[in-house]
């Protein structure tokens, strides 16, 4: 049984279908990444995924559950957690406290195993550990996309959907980025990723879909999808003339 599973999903922004009978898994300790150009489809699987959005019709599992119908709040407490797009931290917030946000969906749970997980989560982003008290707003672009991402891993979950972690970050950021990507996945995180770098995404995913309007067109392993012309031209370099054409 995959550990997520999306059967014939359609969602909308309001008159406007941003996703077509969409159908792709994930399964346990894979990294699996969505490829396709700005509007295919892709943060809006996340989100739909997370619960925030609907969809309008199709199924979404997770462990066998079926999680479309359920609240956000309700799906990051079974095991999902959403890293979006944008980072999105509490700029007047210092980097422990934002941290310790990402603990809010586990009620319960003391303040000193809280701090013992901060810890941790400052030997995985230990340029972090020395910003601690530092406020939000203060902190680099790739600095506060570690700590989205310290955030997200404070629920503990399951499975990780993470969207477009590179966007906008120096090259040599992207390569530490990416590194911590492959040390999450070996901590037993599941993560499905959504990336426009599609050589850094290939290079860490065991598995890749390429969306176009809202629709799965390509779908293999990553030597299989760098070994497919189009997708080469349309992601990896060069021009194509025609959609790309579905092959397994």
């Amino acid at each position: 049984m995959p550990l997520l599973e999306l059967r014939d999903v359609d969602s909308f922004y309001g008159s406007v279908q941003a996703l077509k009978g969409l159908t792709l898994h994930v399964d346990e300790h894979e990294i699996v990444t969505l490829l396709g150009a700005n509007g295919a489809g892709k943060s809006t699987t996340l989100r739909t995924i997370s619960g925030l959005n609907t969809a309008a019709r199709g199924e979404i599992t997770f462990k066998g559950t079926r999680i479309d119908r359920l609240t956000p709040e309700t799906i990051v407490r079974l095991g999902i957690a959403h890293v979006p797009e944008g980072r999105r931290i509490f700029p007047g917030l210092t980097v422990t406290e934002n941290i310790l946000l990402g603990a809010s969906s586990r009620p319960g749970l003391k303040r000193s195993a809280m701090m013992d997980e901060v810890e941790q989560m400052f030997g995985i982003f230990p340029d972090l550990k020395r910003l601690e008290g530092a406020l939000g707003w203060s902190l680099s672009g790739g600095q506060q996309q570690m700590l989205a991402v310290a955030r997200g891993l404070m629920a503990q979950p399951r499975l990780l959907l993470l969207d477009e972690p590179s966007l906008g970050l120096a090259p040599i950021v992207v390569q530490a980025l990416f590194a911590v990507i492959r040390q999450i996945r070996e901590r037993g995180t599941t993560i499905l990723l959504v990336e426009q770098n599609a050589n850094m995404a290939l290079s860490v995913a065991d598995r890749g879909y390429v969306l176009e309007t809202g629709s799965l067109t390509v779908e293999g392993s990553p030597k299989e999808l760098l070994g497919n012309e189009d997708v080469r031209a349309a992601y990896l370099g060069g021009r194509r003339e025609k959609p790309l054409t579905t092959s397994a």
